[in-house]
């Protein structure tokens, strides 16, 4: 990392510059998508995929002032095959364009060479372009040796990396709170195992590249998140559309503005739906509105 900027110093920039810890998600669903782009949807995979990139770089466009990364979510470009991957990099280029971090939620994670395709494909600079994405969301639950290959993307191109640990779902309890041995649930050894991995990459900022997804929806949770992981970016979803409000993550700033990061995705990017305003208006001012509770709810 000596000749290349890490990701939790970029982050720590972005919202040092933007006073804003604010992402907004980018899950273009073609069923809500405003009435002037819903039609293309049904004209087959080429017309609904220029439809969702046109959404996606209206959001931009619109949120682009209050947020300091967009999260595309990979599954809804990719349902809409090759013509959404297409759809897909061309809104990663228009965000980071834009001065925005992209923090791609893909979800990645499986046995070493496949997790090494996915750094390739994610997170590694492309033939005349640089990475797709800033930072990527990956599972470390298959072990260390599916998360080494996005770890030497951290280290060798400055990528962030967000690892699942006490995800926002309802159904996230059957799994990551089963009690271990020692009482503890699972989840928190795995914020444990985040960590220590993370250490390494730690910049000057005092916040790692390597972070950790922790739901808003549970707010305990986050508070004890950030107890053992005090040098660890957390990614809290589940504001807004999951009932999660800023007041519920204010602890996860403790170490510092830079420190957390709140998404919200349908709430903004669907505002229209709850206005009688344009779609872009609508999101705008549901971002700036956010941003702003959010930025007094952490303190600073």
């Amino acid at each position: 990392m000596d000749d290349v900027r890490g990701f939790g110093d970029r982050l720590g920039d972005a919202i040092e510059r933007k006073r804003s810890q604010l992402v907004v998600g980018l899950d273009p669903r073609l069923d809500l998508l405003p009435m002037e782009l819903r039609g293309e949807g049904v004209l087959g995979r080429a017309s609904a995929a220029a439809a969702v990139e046109r959404f996606c770089k209206g959001i931009v466009d619109a949120v682009g002032p209050y947020v300091v990364a967009v999260k595309p979510q990979a599954a809804y470009f990719e349902a809409l095959g090759s013509d959404g991957i297409h759809a897909l990099e061309e809104t990663c280029d228009y965000a980071r364009a834009a001065g925005l971090l992209v923090l791609l939620d893909a979800k990645r994670g499986d046995i070493g060479s496949t997790s090494r395709a996915y750094a390739e494909a994610y997170l590694e600079p492309r033939d005349t372009a640089g990475p797709l994405a800033d930072a990527l969301t990956a599972s470390p639950y298959l072990g260390l040796d599916s998360i080494d290959p996005f770890l030497a993307a951290c280290r060798r191109h400055g990528a962030g990396l967000f690892l699942l640990v006490r995800t926002s779902n309802a159904g996230a309890a059957d799994i990551q709170d089963a009690a271990l041995s020692d009482g503890r649930p699972l989840w928190q050894h795995v914020a444990d195992l985040v960590r220590e991995w993370g250490e390494p990459f730690v910049g000057e900022r005092g916040m790692s590249s390597v972070g950790a997804v922790v739901g808003a929806t549970v707010p305990r949770a986050v508070s004890e998140a950030r107890r053992l992981l005090p040098q660890t970016p957390l990614l809290l979803p589940g504001i807004g559309a999951q009932g999660a409000t800023p007041a519920d993550v204010a602890r996860a700033f403790i170490p510092g503005p830079a420190s957390a990061l709140v998404t919200a995705s349908r709430s903004v990017i669907y505002a229209f739906r709850e206005r009688e305003e344009d779609w872009r208006v609508a999101a705008a001012a549901e971002a700036e509105r956010l941003a702003a509770q959010v930025w007094k709810a952490a303190g600073w």
